[in-house]
C-alpha cells in the first residue's frame, strides 16, 4: 500500500486527542468501546523494526501512556494493547479498555460477540478527559 492509498497517511484515523512529531493518539468512535484509542506513527512504516530504537522507545512510551491514561480515567477490568496492521500496513497500535460486560470479553474485539452491544453510559467530557490525561503524562517539565 502506498502512502498516496494510506488511509493513516491520508487522514487522521479518528479524533486527535494528542500529536507530536512522531506520532497521533486518536479516539476511536465505537460505542461498543469507550476510551478505545490508536497510536498511530506519522511516517508510513510498516513494522515497529523498521524504526530506529530510540523512536520505537519513544512509540512505546505513548503507547503505555494512553494505557496508563485509560486505566486512570475509566477503571477498566482490562486494557488490551495491539498492533496488527493486516489491513491497514501503517504502524499503529490499538490501546483497547475492556470491561467484563463488554460485547467480547474476555475474547479480542475482533472476536464473535458473546452479547448484545450495549455502549457504556454516563461518560460526558470522557473524551477530554482522557486527552488531558495523556497529555499530562506525555508533555514534558519545564
Amino acid at each position: 500500500m502506498s502512502e498516496s492509498i494510506c488511509p493513516l497517511c491520508t487522514a487522521d484515523g479518528g479524533g486527535v486527542l494528542w500529536r507530536d512529531d512522531l506520532c497521533r493518539v486518536v479516539w476511536v468512535e465505537d460505542p461498543d468501546y469507550t476510551g478505545y484509542c490508536r497510536v498511530i506513527l506519522n511516517a508510513h512504516v510498516r513494522e515497529m523494526t523498521d524504526l530506529p530504537e530510540p523512536e520505537r522507545c519513544r512509540l512505546m512510551a505513548v503507547v503505555f501512556a494512553v494505557e496508563a491514561a485509560a486505566r486512570e480515567v475509566l477503571r477498566p477490568e482490562k486494557v488490551n494493547l495491539a498492533s496488527l496492521g493486516n489491513q491497514v500496513p501503517h504502524l499503529h497500535w490499538h490501546v483497547i479498555p475492556r470491561f467484563a460486560d463488554d460485547r467480547h470479553f474476555p475474547d479480542p474485539i475482533w472476536a464473535a460477540p458473546r452479547r448484545p452491544s450495549r455502549p457504556r453510559p454516563g461518560h460526558d467530557g470522557l473524551r477530554r478527559r482522557l486527552a488531558r490525561a495523556v497529555a499530562a503524562l506525555l508533555t514534558p517539565p519545564e
